[in-house]
């Protein structure tokens, strides 16, 4: 082992002057003087079995005889002042004598102090940088350095109550947030249901037609929604008689919008125009082009649009009348049974208010015209079975869909059981409620639609723009009653119209004629003239050229050989 260390720049050395409180070797810089001329000394004997021939020397294990200088002081133990007294001072302080462990003989009095450099050989790792407090120079008063000290964490007896007031706080906070949350949200509620209220009331005022400024003529009264816009589901129903002929028609209306149901009749001699071009009146179009072309020709006429086509046969409505449970209505006229024998026999169905009516005699109701009346008459009869059915019809649309599958019908596409069963629900509803009227289609002598129809039924109930056919594309019948029978015009408009013919009535003769006579003034109106006396049963011999009316094609003056059971 070496005394000395060089360092290995510039020639400078260091030697071994102790050790540290932590055992570590200190080394100082040899001054120059002592390196150019180093005393003639001992080797070191660090185990100090050899004795020094002057000063004191160090012994680090104690094995020697020789005094040993003092420990150093590092003031954990130290009970008073002690004496400044000779001995190895590592820290060089001024106090003691400087010692030589290389034998030099100690200096008296206090030496210069030179300036050194600690430095650690390069094993060990450097020191240890800002790891301890600077030491105070020894002024005769203790030292006292953190080290010296263990502090113990006492546990307080408020410890408790200061966790219980923390816990009080923060519980507090939280109940605090909570209520602020709540009420932000009770508010945030609160503005939603009034944006609500206010946009019901809104909604309301403008659905029943009072919200001001916003009223559209066209619209129902009482509403503002415009006629146009406003939803319906629209079906046709056409009732066959299978025991003395003919039909009758009428839409079924639900306005969804509006929350109002509606029967429209139909007359039979409603004008409308075929595939081909040729005017023909409903009944014909029922009776020759099926379901199919009817429909579309009514959305031609009447600009709706009717998503199916229900035939109720006479048969079938007695069974639906059954199903239900009979029906309750105002009747405006005796009808007799149509299967007593004698002429005298009690009428099937009393004229009356509040009267019952069993399937059968709800058929006979419907299909019943008296002698002399318009076919209008029937037809308004029919529609009151029909709101009678719906009023007794149940309102589930399950239900509903299970009478119309009991009635075993064959229902022409796309109308399914399904479709009809909640359509008739629906209608059911509204009639059970009150929301439920009949309007008969206003139609003029010649089949097609006046003024008032367009207003008050295409447009206000069907929401479409009447379409009546060109007068021109049909041939004008003129007509005058001179049979003495005036139930005989009305017949005779109905054949007519069912021909395909335009109807104009001429009013009643003064007097009576024997025979008809059908007049034609136009060589090319020969063979219209012709098809009229047919039409009309009667034999071609009663065409002849002639005078005629300014707005008709054919005129017809009917005498007392016109039978109309025959035509």
């Amino acid at each position: 082992m070496n005394d000395r260390y060089d360092a290995g720049y510039g020639g400078d050395q260091y030697e071994l002057v102790g050790y540290d409180e932590y055992n570590q070797p200190v080394y100082r810089q040899v001054p120059a003087q002592q390196t150019q001329q180093p005393p003639q000394q001992q080797p070191y004997d660090p185990y100090g079995q050899q004795q020094q021939q002057q000063g004191y020397a160090y012994d680090p294990y104690g094995t020697g005889t020789q005094q040993q200088p003092p420990p150093y002081d590092t003031g954990a133990y130290d009970t008073g002042r002690q004496a400044p007294q000779s001995g190895y001072d590592p820290y060089a302080t001024g106090t003691t004598t400087a010692y030589d462990p290389y034998g030099q003989a100690a200096s008296s009095g206090q030496q210069p102090r030179v300036a050194e450099q600690t430095a650690y050989i390069p094993q060990q790792s450097g020191p240890a940088e800002d790891t301890e407090a600077p030491k105070a120079p020894e002024t005769g008063e203790r030292d006292y350095r953190t080290e010296q000290f263990a502090f113990v964490e006492e546990p307080t007896d408020d410890s408790e109550d200061v966790i219980d007031w923390l816990n009080f706080t923060e519980n507090r906070t939280e109940r605090r947030e909570e209520a602020k949350r709540r009420a932000r949200g009770r508010m945030v509620a609160l503005v939603v249901v009034l944006a609500l209220v206010a946009a019901g009331g809104v909604g309301y005022l403008w659905s029943a037609g009072k919200l001001p400024g916003v009223s559209s003529s066209g619209s129902k009264a009482g509403t503002t929604t415009a006629v146009g816009a406003q939803n319906r589901d629209v079906i046709v129903v056409h009732l066959h008689n299978t025991s003395k002929g003919g039909t009758s028609s009428v839409l079924l209306v639900d306005n969804t919008t509006l929350k109002q149901g509606t029967t429209v009749l139909l007359p039979n001699s409603l004008a409308l125009t075929d595939d081909d071009g040729n005017t023909t009146t409903l009944a014909k179009s029922v009776g020759d082009d099926g379901t199919s072309g009817t429909v579309d020709q009514l959305n031609t006429v009447l600009g709706t649009d009717i998503e199916g086509t229900w035939r109720l046969d006479t048969p079938y409505l007695q069974n639906l009348v059954d199903l239900v449970g009979n029906i309750d209505l105002d009747t405006n006229a005796d009808v007799p049974d149509p299967d007593a024998t004698k002429k005298s026999a009690a009428p099937l169905v009393h004229k009356g208010k509040d009267q019952t009516l069993s399937g059968k005699m709800a058929v006979a109701y419907a299909t019943y015209r008296a002698s002399g009346e318009a076919q209008n008459a029937q037809l308004e009869r029919f529609g009151q079975v029909m709101q009678a059915v719906l009023r007794q019809l149940t309102s589930d649309p399950t239900a509903a869909t299970t009478t119309v599958q009991t009635l075993a019908q064959i229902l022409d596409p796309p109308l399914t059981d399904k479709d009809l069963g909640t359509f008739l629900a629906k209608l059911a509803d509204l009639a059970k409620s009150g929301d439920y009227k009949t309007a008969l289609l206003p139609v003029q002598n010649d089949g097609t639609l006046t003024a008032q129809a367009s207003a008050s039924v295409v447009k206000d109930i069907l929401g479409g723009t009447a379409k009546s056919p060109d007068e021109s594309s049909a041939v004008r019948v003129a007509v005058q009653n001179a049979t003495g029978v005036k139930d005989d015009t009305e017949k005779a408009r109905v054949v007519l119209l069912n021909g395909g013919f335009t109807f104009l009535e001429a009013g009643t003769a003064s007097g009576t004629s024997a025979t008809t006579k059908i007049t034609y003034s136009d060589a090319a109106d020969k063979e219209n003239a012709t098809e009229v006396a047919k039409t009309l049963g009667l034999p071609t011999s009663t065409v002849t050229k002639g005078t005629v009316s300014a707005n008709a094609d054919v005129s017809v003056v009917l005498g007392e050989d016109y039978k109309p059971s025959s035509s």
